[in-house]
């Protein structure tokens, strides 16, 4: 009887880590993105970012599951954004097109990567069930990140309101409606 109660307790206390093991799997495939960026792998930072974007949405979905929310997790999660949606993208904009504009390009980056940091310590803080406030850091990341695919196409003047609509966005007011 007893070695069933601690395997019972011992399996609750592994389910109660898998969302974090998930968390920390973002922040990981963030930092794989940042450094493929920093060798000019832009295509592969791509790639990271958009993996890391699905284990985020699998981190909150398995801390659901395993009735495993935390405090903890919650900021262990927006360390984890910071990364993987805030720098690795900010940085993939400015080494595909950004550069191109000297300091002007680098405040800009900065300034998205200010504003998902602004807009994550809000949220941390935040007491809003049913929906966030501004534009989630994960969503501007996704959006600023898949605007490098448009590089090519699309004058590079172009690129230099994208960070900076979309950190005005996540700094912004308006509601958005929790998934």
């Amino acid at each position: 009887m007893f070695l069933l109660h601690h395997l019972d307790h011992t399996l609750k206390k592994v389910k109660g880590q898998i969302a974090n093991a998930l968390t920390i799997l973002n922040l990981g495939l963030g930092a794989f993105a940042i450094m493929f960026i920093l060798q000019n792998e832009l295509r592969l930072g791509l790639l990271f970012i958009t993996i890391a974007a699905l284990t985020d949405r699998l981190d909150g979905a398995a801390a659901r599951r395993f009735n495993s929310t935390s405090e903890f997790g919650k900021q262990l999660d927006s360390l984890s954004d910071i990364i993987s949606f805030g720098v690795a993208p900010a940085f993939l904009l400015y080494q595909a097109v950004l550069f191109l504009f000297g300091l002007p390009g680098m405040l800009l980056t900065i300034f998205f990567i200010a504003c998902g940091a602004i807009r994550l310590a809000r949220f941390n803080i935040s007491e809003n069930p049913g929906f966030f406030i501004g534009l989630p850091i994960t969503a501007a990341g996704c959006i600023l990140t898949f605007h490098m695919l448009l590089v090519p196409f699309i004058p590079a003047p172009f690129f230099m309101f994208v960070p900076l609509i979309l950190g005005i966005c996540m700094i912004s007011s308006f509601k958005v409606n929790k998934m």
